[in-house]
């Protein structure tokens, strides 16, 4: 019986001395032509046919993306590479002088831009002074300058009278500002994250470390862009007392609590000294989520673990024999066959399907008609993010990026959420906002695709402003055998389940009609 040959080695292929080239005299002509070019400062280049080939088949990176958001967003490209130029964008530099470019554009840009620069100093300026002078104090120090130049200039001892005494009083009054009380205050909060609607309460202590008593204070606390205030009597050497504020959580997002301040000010209140006590502690109010029990997701229960047509060289699905070719791993030779066909057969196996989900959430403002929709959809994403990561399955969740205010070109990225664990998702789903100059579902769909490998199941959560048209183009962005279900969040329809084409389409009014409509099968 013949024994196969055994499989090629891979050889190194010997190097051979390449010849060193006799210098002619038109090489020291060109080397001399150089060198006074080099001499004079300029430098002179020939083009060739390489080089036009390698430039044209280099990516063009687009003028209007800057190197911040693609240091910061990775994979992402401009619209340039796409066709579609400025088609869509809509952000500042857009609304001021369109798509229009040019030396006369970029210096309306510049001068908006360095307004607004200056605007934002001398408003920070002005509220620094205010936050120490109020209204009543401003008015005093106009009016005793003012007084004085007048009294002198006038002849009028009564309006220099009034201008010393505006005087003094204002000297009076920086007095109570200087100083610090002596007591301690710390604030907390039992829980850092809670659900919509949820109560979340706050803890503030005041303590008296010294051995003398202290008078009553008032403490401000600065709760999102309201204030509580409480006022606490006055304690004994030693003694503390605490008091309790409610946290609003009627909306999502992180809510700032602190610091914890006292107001010192004079009796007549032309001034106001603030001292902060406590640093500021974030209260994370989670998007609202659903129990999705696992037996209900038969979609990407059903996928899970089946072959594909695919053919790879190593899984656990075999599918045929094939010969063998350089480059195959050689424990995947079956021996046997080799021996009785009298050259080397190796296994071949069909790819075996894993379950990666892809939440996509749109940020488009154009894909929903109202605020409470977007709030939906968000909820939404949280409650399939969720019962992915307690079935630890693989899932990856993208929201659109959005276009810098002054880009030429919109900025086709998306960013990935946190997927590490329940809590990072949800931290991260709470301050997600949507805003003009976001990619639509079907740009984040179509970077996505080209981004996330190995997807299964891809969810694409819009809001009721979506067409079915612009639906088809996003589930067609993903690679073949790709299943695509579109949840559209719209409180004002029935919800239902429909079939088009090879997408699935979910139309969800409340977010308990996400449980029942994934409990249905893809098919039916």
């Amino acid at each position: 019986m013949r024994s196969p040959t055994p499989p090629p080695s891979k050889q190194t292929p010997k190097q051979t001395p390449t010849p060193t080239a006799t210098p002619t005299a038109q090489d020291e002509k060109t080397r001399g032509s150089r060198g006074r070019a080099a001499a004079t400062g300029r430098t002179q280049t020939r083009p060739s046919a390489r080089g036009a080939a390698s430039r044209e088949s280099s990516p063009v990176v687009a003028r209007g993306a800057t190197s911040r958001t693609a240091g910061r967003v990775r994979g992402a490209t401009t619209d340039a590479q796409y066709g579609t130029g400025t088609e869509g964008l809509t952000n500042a530099r857009t609304r001021i002088v369109g798509d229009r470019t040019g030396f006369t554009a970029d210096l309306v840009i510049v001068l908006v831009r360095t307004w607004r620069s200056l605007r934002r100093i001398v408003g920070r300026a002005v509220r620094a002074a205010s936050s120490v002078i109020t209204s009543v104090g401003w008015v005093l120090l106009v009016l005793a300058p003012a007084s004085l130049v007048a009294g002198y200039l006038l002849g009028w001892v009564e309006l220099v009278a009034v201008g010393f005494a505006v005087v003094v009083l204002l000297c009076l009054a920086a007095l109570y500002a200087v100083g610090r009380s002596a007591f301690t205050i710390d604030l907390d909060l039992p829980h850092r994250r809670v659900a919509v609607g949820e109560s979340a309460v706050g803890r503030v202590t005041v303590s008296n470390p010294t051995r003398r008593r202290i008078l009553g204070v008032t403490v401000e606390i600065p709760v999102g862009q309201g204030l509580a205030e409480i006022s606490l009597p006055g304690l004994r050497g030693g003694d503390s007392i605490d008091d309790s504020f409610a946290v609003p959580t009627d909306r999502r997002g992180v809510v700032p609590v602190g610091p914890v301040r006292t107001v010192r000010g004079d009796p007549i209140g032309l001034v106001r000294r603030e001292l902060e006590w406590t640093d500021v502690v974030e209260l994370f109010v989670h998007p609202r989520t659903i129990g999705i029990p696992s037996t209900s997701t038969g979609l990407i229960r059903d996928l899970e673990g089946n072959p594909t047509r695919d053919l790879s060289s190593s899984d656990i699905s075999f599918h045929a024999l094939r010969q063998y070719v350089p480059g195959d791993e050689r424990r995947h030779i079956h021996w046997k066959s080799s021996a009785r066909a009298g050259e080397y057969l190796v296994r071949q196996f069909e790819e075996t399907r894993r379950s990666h989900i892809v939440i996509a959430l749109s940020l488009a403002n154009a894909d929903f008609a109202t605020e409470d929709e977007f709030e939906l959809a968000v909820s939404v994403a949280a409650s399939l993010g969720v019962r992915a990561i307690r079935d630890a399955r693989e899932v990856s969740v993208v929201v659109s990026e959005s276009t810098p205010a002054f880009a030429k070109r919109k900025t086709l990225a998306v960013k990935s959420l946190s997927t590490i664990s329940r809590v990072r998702l949800l931290d991260e789903l709470a301050v997600v906002t949507y805003d003009e100059s976001a990619l639509g579902i079907t740009d984040v769909a179509r970077v996505t695709g080209e981004q996330v490998s190995g997807i299964s199941v891809a969810f694409l959560v819009v809001g009721s402003t979506t067409g079915i048209t612009r639906l088809r183009a996003a589930a067609a962005a993903f690679p073949p055998g790709v299943e695509a279900v579109a949840i559209v969040c719209d409180p004002d329809t029935v919800p239902g389940m429909r079939r088009v084409a090879d997408m699935t389409i979910l139309t969800v009014g409340y977010l308990e009609d996400l449980q029942k409509s994934l409990a249905k099968s893809v098919s039916s």
